[in-house]
């Protein structure tokens, strides 16, 4: 990539991850802060949460359409302040109800989809899959910065700090899309990058596909709910004050982050993403157990805390690669999207129904339900077919070519390796699954503008 792309690509990744900040930062200290406000109950605190995700499920599909019509910068602009706003309410909340309004006024500002279209607008197609794949490790980074930030944040000046905190990112954020990013020279739909209404459909059709927005909405439900109750077992259980939580989260994840990337590499390298995908299904149902019965021993909780992260770290990146290869060419974007609504409503969902069952049953009965949950994915991730290992690839036409777009579609076919086509003519550029280990790159390059 030129040194514009890869400017264009921090930028955005950067305000990708102020709303997953936003998120993140609050899930280590938010229990605890609850505590504090006379109206709060072990529901309202898990439904503050929580309902963040609700809306942003709501709000994200709506607003990546609105973003082909209206353009992408006016909807970042405009849902990064509307996310300002709720931080504001929120951080000036003297009840947890404002508090609750200020999160589902945070979640409003969904600019996930337009955000990822406006990559697609202005990046080359032979650079898109990497500028994607940037932006998706940024959730993963911010999870872990947001982890073990929202602790030292809130020791300076209250979780409202945090909110502030987010507020600021939010600014800089717009300050990033109005004087850093360059406008594109035009907008269009993209298949690998945006939410098509018109594919909704036929995603949602795919099993497949319904399957993995199951397992994504669970992952997040099971990881919202714990931590409803694990800071206040750091605090009150086992002594920890709420500033040195991160002495806790820190090593976990870089422990269970390197305990997971050999599994990943493992699962796509030698093709086991499905029985590792089962297997750490397994070893999430074995963690929230242990917590349930454990959780009064700081040894206990503290290794099934860790198995947990292992299997949730790997869930949570070979998930979305199998979203790309269950999807044909045309619909990958749209799946994308709706998989991540899923995700967001697994975060409410584990809020909502996290903070009940707490409220009843306290923090064995969040660990129990956890884990009679993640034993419903198990069932259904049983039922997975066996994916294929195609690589998705775009590659940039020849506009001549599409005088007769059927006999193109054949001749790409036709080519060694090549296994889906899906021709876009107002970019001129097909959309392409291949098998990389037969592929015949240069039977390729003859349909590219040098080549033709």
């Amino acid at each position: 990539m030129n040194s514009l792309e890869w400017r264009v690509t921090a930028s955005l990744a950067a305000i990708y991850a102020v709303r997953m900040l936003g998120l993140f930062m609050i899930l280590p200290v938010f229990a605890l802060y609850a505590e504090t406000f006379p109206d709060s109950t072990p529901f309202l605190a898990g439904l503050a949460i929580g309902i963040y995700g609700l809306s942003q499920a709501v709000f994200q599909i709506p607003l990546g359409i609105l973003s082909d019509k209206i353009g992408r910068k006016p909807v970042i602009i405009g849902g990064l302040l509307v996310f300002a706003l709720g931080s504001v309410i929120a951080a000036l909340a003297q009840s947890m109800w404002l508090i609750i309004l200020g999160r589902v006024i945070q979640g409003m500002g969904a600019v996930a989809a337009p955000t990822m279209a406006l990559a697609a607008d202005l990046i080359r197609e032979e650079h898109r899959i990497r500028t994607m794949g940037v932006i998706g490790l940024t959730i993963g980074v911010s999870f872990m910065l947001g982890m073990i930030l929202g602790p030292i944040v809130s020791q300076w000046g209250g979780v409202p700090s945090i909110f502030w905190l987010t507020m600021l990112l939010a600014f800089m954020g717009i300050a990033l899309v109005v004087f850093v990013i360059p406008n594109p020279a035009r907008t269009m739909q993209h298949r690998d990058a945006g939410i098509i209404q018109g594919y909704l459909s036929t995603a949602l059709r795919n099993t497949a596909l319904l399957r993995m927005n199951v397992g994504v909405f669970i992952l997040h439900l099971v990881m919202t709910a714990n931590f409803l109750v694990l800071p206040t077992l750091f605090t009150h259980e086992l002594g920890l004050p709420t500033a040195e939580h991160w002495k806790v989260y820190l090593p976990v994840f870089v422990g269970s982050f390197l305990l997971s990337i050999p599994l990943i590499i493992m699962a796509e390298k030698q093709r086991k993403i499905r029985p590792l995908l089962l297997g750490c299904t397994v070893l999430l149902i074995i963690a929230e157990l242990v917590m349930a019965a454990g959780h009064t021993h700081i040894v206990w909780l503290l290794v099934a805390f860790w198995l947990f992260f292992i299997g949730f770290n790997f869930l949570e990146a070979v998930q979305p690669s199998l979203v790309a290869k269950y999807s044909d060419v045309n619909t990958k974007g749209t799946a994308m999207g709706i998989f991540s609504s899923s995700q967001f409503l697994g975060i409410f969902a584990g809020g909502a129904l996290g903070g009940m069952v707490n409220h009843t049953w306290g923090a064995t009965g969040v660990f129990l339900f956890s884990a009679v949950v993640v034993s419903i994915w198990l069932v259904v991730a049983l039922q997975l077919p066996q994916p294929t290992f195609y690589t998705s690839k775009i590659l940039k036409l020849d506009p001549l070519l599409f005088s007769d777009p059927q006999r193109l579609h054949t001749e790409l076919l036709a080519v060694t390796g090549v296994k889906e086509v899906a021709l876009a003519s107002e970019e001129c550029i097909a959309y392409l699954k291949v098998d990389k280990t037969t592929l015949d790159q240069a039977g390729l390059d003859a349909f590219s503008p040098a080549s033709a």
